[in-house]
Parts: structure tokens; sequence; C-alpha cells
């Protein structure tokens, strides 16, 4: 989404604090240069304390207060946190899930399948959506909270389901028990009205695709609310969700549990909350990683609706970290900063969930850059928006793969969350920006020099169909272990693995275990250090050339191997490979190994691909893109306590933002630029992009 300035801002909520400060609060933001907060998403019971009574009065005081200082507010429907009149009216709006009944208390417990559920929804959405419509300030929508199926198998959802398989097999039973394999332990169905509960199966197939049909569930859902919202919103006035990632204490990977391309369709702008570890722990790879999901998402520019101000136990930033994040945001093509909170919370589970203000309220540290970072975008702004951003490596993820890998784990320590980010943080730490792709977007696939499938276990023959065209007509693929396994039902194929691909892959395999006690030698896509013997598999003197947790035994055809397994009985066995097909080529790793020799292979796949690959690596990282301007914004960013020293190459650039370290206004082709710890500079081209 295009925005005329950068939005920055905080959530606000004046129904949570301990006393009347809203003028204050207001003064605080306008000082700091906050345009923008996000209200109304968390309080339902507030709104509507009973059954049909209703309350706006904190939600007219924040838009009232926000419209004399000249902030404008984005509201939220409340969707996303039950209140307990309605609870007790309907016992079962709280979910059966695969570990039992859900209890009333944490948000997030009821059944989004409920019709009572939806019913009430329906009617505040419209009550709030009635309350705000006069309101000339009021820019956007964000529909419900990081919203998921909650893993309802409620009984309303199980019907839902069966009535979902029936119009996908055509009301055939045969060709459900053929296609899932029910005959396995007599799991066969022959009767609708005999289907089991799906909590208690063990067939793959079945339970992964119930997990489909739960992120379609999502789907339908914000396609529902936005649907009502679209009804009252003006024309001007946005619509997001603020989409999440797989969680690992912070943002990790790509969600399981919805499928973010669909279930953005409906709306008119790609929203998204990004948290990370902070301090000595900040790397930038969790802004850089979901920024790739969210402006692929609908392969525009995107809101960052929430991120950390001070944020949980541990993330306590170090001076000048919160400038740096910010930037990194908009680096990766964000047109917002916003933060999860304004003030820190007195009561409940997020009390130590730090906002920009502690738990005193006033001017602090964290609140004194917060006022830095709105100044420079208030001055710089207009060139750091609606950044264009192109790049010549994407990554394929896959929500069926994902699942399917949690049926069929490789290894308790490798999911496939683990191997994007392998791929990806490699990458990163190369400065190789790409795109994130959903693996059945083929149409996308020519736009890429290179494409990478890390683990696409679960496939269909279109999408192999596409890979085979990409490659034939000189693209350069780069898969790893389990790919091309099953298909998109998780009947594994029962042909030549990788499936459709033996071909232009040069190899195949039949077997494969764990790796244990293996390495790698004769690896020829490394560059050594320290010249060694190729029998010992010392090619790399950087590098820890064991293999971890899998590995297929690769059996090239025309393939040539890159990688030998070293053992004493599977080293005869190729462990990555490289073959060349049609105009392009294809890359094979049939194991998981040390990140450094990663980034030796993908600088070796670069340099097939044509991918320029710039010399300077993390903790510097290099962002890029084209303003409204056209000109090219270029970002270099300091991820650590070290002063770095970067040469530039390229052409003659004004120092948009430059750290304390550089007196210069400009920089030219060969010039250095100097950046402290945890500080960065912003270049922009004197001439327009060509």
């Amino acid at each position: 989404m295009k925005t005329d300035k950068l939005l920055f801002g905080a959530a606000y909520y004046d129904e949570y604090l301990p006393y009347d400060r809203i003028e204050t609060d207001m003064e605080m933001m306008k000082k700091a240069h906050i345009n923008v907060i996000r209200i109304a998403e968390s309080t339902w019971s507030t709104w509507e304390p009973q059954d049909g009574v209703f309350d706006f009065a904190h939600l007219h005081r924040m838009l009232k207060a926000s419209s004399e200082h000249g902030i404008q507010v984005i509201v939220g429907t409340p969707t996303y946190a039950v209140p307990t009149w309605l609870a007790a009216k309907y016992p079962d709006i709280l979910t059966q899930t695969h570990n039992g009944p859900e209890r009333y208390g944490r948000r997030q417990n009821m059944d989004i399948a409920h019709p009572m559920y939806l019913k009430h929804a329906e009617r505040i959405i419209r009550r709030l959506m009635e309350e705000v419509s006069s309101y000339e300030h009021v820019i956007g929508f964000q529909l419900d909270n990081e919203t998921k199926s909650y893993d309802t198998c409620s009984p309303y959802a199980q019907a839902k389901f069966i009535d979902y398989l029936k119009e996908l097999f055509h009301h055939d039973l045969d060709a459900l028990n053929h296609e899932f394999g029910l005959d396995y332990w007599s799991n066969r169905i022959n009767a609708w009205e005999d289907f089991p509960d799906v909590r208690g199966t063990i067939n793959g197939s079945l339970g992964a695709e119930y997990q489909k049909f739960q992120r379609k569930l999502v789907t339908n859902f914000l396609a529902w609310q936005c649907g009502i919202v679209k009804e009252y919103a003006r024309p001007e006035q946005f619509i997001t969700q603020n989409f999440d990632y797989d969680w690992r204490g912070f943002s990790y990977g790509l969600q399981p549990e919805v499928n973010q391309w669909e279930a953005a369709r409906p709306l008119t702008a790609a929203g998204f909350d990004i948290y990370h570890p902070s301090a000595q722990d900040l790397t930038g790879t969790e802004i850089s990683f979901g920024g790739a999901i969210a402006r692929s998402i609908k392969k525009e520019n995107y809101l960052i609706l929430e991120t950390e101000a001070q944020g949980n136990h541990g993330w306590l930033s170090y001076p000048g970290q919160l400038r740096l994040q910010a930037f990194s945001h908009l680096a990766s093509g964000s047109n917002s900063v916003m933060y999860w909170h304004w003030h820190s919370i007195h009561n409940a589970i997020e009390s130590y969930w730090k906002g920009i203000l502690s738990h005193n309220l006033k001017e602090n540290a964290a609140y004194r850059e917060v006022c830095r970072i709105g100044e420079e975008f208030i001055r710089h702004g207009s060139q750091l928006k609606n950044l264009k951003k192109k790049a010549s490596v994407a990554i394929l993820l896959s929500n069926e793969s994902l699942t399917g890998l949690q049926w069929f784990a490789i290894h308790k320590d490798l999911t496939y969350n683990d191997i994007v980010r392998w791929i990806y943080d490699a990458l990163y730490q190369l400065n190789i920006e790409c795109d994130m792709l959903h693996s059945d977007d083929i149409d996308s696939f020519s736009q890429y020099s290179l494409l990478i499938a890390p683990a696409l276990y679960s496939v269909s023959d279109t999408v192999i169909g596409a890979l085979r065209t990409y490659v034939e007509q000189g693209g350069h693929l780069f898969a790893t272990f389990k790919t091309a396994f099953s298909d998109p039902m998780l009947k594994i194929y029962a042909d030549d693995q990788p499936h459709g691909l033996t071909d232009v892959f040069g190899m195949t395999y039949d077997q494969f275990t764990d790796a244990v006690n293996v390495g790698l030698k004769n690896i020829t896509f490394s560059q050594p250090s320290n010249p060694a013997s190729e029998e010992s598999g010392e090619n790399n003197g950087n590098a820890d050339n064991s293999v971890h947790y899998w590995m297929e035994l690769l059996q090239p055809s025309s393939a040539k191997t890159l990688a030998f397994y070293k053992h004493p009985h599977w080293g005869a066995y190729a462990a990555v490979t490289h073959n060349r097909f049609g105009q392009g080529s294809a890359a094979y790793a049939g194991c998981y190994f040390d990140q450094s020799l990663l980034k030796d292979l993908l600088r070796f796949l670069c340099k097939e691909a044509a991918v320029p690959v710039p010399e300077t690596t993390f903790p510097v990282i290099i962002k890029r893109g084209i303003n409204d301007d056209d000109k090219e914004i270029i970002y270099f960013l300091n991820y650590s306590d070290d002063v770095q020293t970067v040469p530039y190459h390229g052409k003659d650039c004004r120092l948009l933002i430059r750290p304390e370290t550089m007196t210069e206004e400009s920089v030219s082709d060969g010039d250095n630029v100097i950046l402290p710890g945890w500080d960065f500079a912003v270049l922009e081209t004197v001439e327009r992009a060509e």
C-alpha cells in the first residue's frame, strides 16, 4: 500500500490507563511526531458490557482527543477476545481443540465457526463502524488481531469440514478413501454419517487436510469481516489485518496456521506484527525475513502494525537500536512503524511487555529515542516512503509442506521453518535480498534468476511442471532435501524421487537416514582458506563440514557432484549435486550442513545465475530500493557494537541520513562509509534510476 507519508505510531488504550491522562498522552505523542494510533481491537467487553448494551465512551474520548491533536487513527474490530456474558450465554463458544475444551480467561479461545459467535461478532462490528463512521481522521481498519483458527475442532467446525470434503471429492467416498489411503488400519469411511472425530486420526493425509481446512476457516473469517467493514468504509480508508509469524519466543518463520497469501486477497493493505530479540542479540534478521514475506503477500509496500518498544524481558534496546530497528523496517519496504504499545500496562498477563512509556508513564530513554525517530521520519519521509524493491532471488514457501513435515518430522530439532531460516539467514548475511513466493505462485517464477525451494515436501504436478519450465527456459533452481516427495494431500509419489524432477536435477535417490558421524568431502563449491587433502574432507578451513540430522543418498546421472559424504559406508554417494537442464540449471542439497558452507554454495549458485553478491557481509546489512522520485535509496545498517568501514560502489549519492562519524554530504564510487556501532547511513542517488 502506498502512503502519502510514513506512518509512525503506537497502540493506545485509554480504557487500560490507571487514571485520566489522555491530554498528556496526546501532547507527548505530538512531541514525538507520532501521527497515528491503533485503538479498539482489544476490548469487546468494554464496548458491550452486557448483551445488547453498548458503551463507547472510551472510544469517543480517544477519537475526539486524537482529532484535536491532529493524530490519525486505525480502528480495530474487537472480535479476538469474547466478553464473559457471551461465554456464559453460549458455553460452547469456548471451543474444543485437539487438547480438549477451552476455558474462559485467555484471548483467542473461541470457535470462529460457531454461528452465535459470528452473529454477535457481526453485531459489535456493525455498531463499532456506525460509531466511527463520522470521524474523518480514521484512515483505516484492522480486522481482528493475529487471527487463527485457534485449533477449533468443535462440532460446528467438523460439520463444515465434512461439507468441505464432500465438495472436494464430489460426494465420492471411494475417491476420498483412495486419496487418503484410509484402508490402512481399517480407517476406511463407508458412510458420511460415520465420519469420525478428526482429533483421533493417525492418517497424515486426513489430519493435514483438516489443518488446511482450518486455514480456510481463517481466510473465510477475514473475508467475511472485510465484507462487513467495506459496507461502512470510505473509498480512501484501507482495510488490513495484523498477520504474524511462527513463534519461537519471537517472530521466526512462516505462520503455520494461516495461508496469508489467500487470507490477504480481500484486504487493501498487508499488515504485520514483527517481534525480535534486541540488545546483544539484535541481528535484524527477523525484521528482514518478516518484511520479505510482508511485501510479497500483495507484492507491494506493507504496514508494520506492531513491533516492540521496550518489549519483553531481555529485549531492552541499547541506545540507538530503536532507530536502527525503525529504519530497518523501512529498508525492507514498510511504510510504517507502530509500537505495541504506547504505555506499559499495570494489570494482567502483559504487564511486563513494556511500551514506549514505562509504568510511571513519564518521559524516558525509549521515549526520547522515539522522538528522534519521529523527527527524522518527518524530515526524510518523502524520500523513504513507498520504497520499490526488486529482488533477483525468491524463496518458495508452502503451508502444505510445513504441515506435512509436522506429520512426518525429519528430526525433532529440524522443522520446516528451521530449514527456511537456514536458507534465508545465509542469504541475509550475504546481503542477497530475496522475495518470498507461495509455492503455487507459478506465474511469478520467471521474474527471478534464482528460485530456492527449501523442503518443498508437498507439491502438485502443476507446480512441478512450472519448475521444469522455469529451468528449461533459463532459470536456476536450488532445492533442499525433502523436496517433491508427496502430493498436496501428503500421498507419497510412487515414482523416483524427487518426483517429476529427476532429469531436471540429474539425480535420484531411494535411501535416506539420520546423519550420524557424517561429514562432507570433495567439496567443489567451497573456497578453501587452508588447502587440505580432498580425502580428509576439510575443503573449507573456516567451516565445520559435518552433516546434521538428515541425509539422502543421492545417485547422480547427468548431474555433477559438488560434495560427497564423508563416511566409511556412505562415502560413494553424492550429498550436493548440480545439473544443466535446458537453458538453466538445478542444484540439490540432500543434507543439512554448516551455514558457512551453505553460504559458499549460495555464492556458487548466484554466480551461475548472474546474481551479484556484495563483498560486504553481516554485521553490515545493505538494503536497496527505488523511491517515488525514481532515485535509488541505499541503507547501510550496522548490527554490531563495533565501528564498521564499508566501501561504497555505485553512482554518486548524497548522504540523506549520515552517522556522526561522517561529515561528508555526498558519497562517490570507491568512498568508504563509516558506521559506529548500532548505527546506519541512508544514501540517495543523485541521478534517477534507469
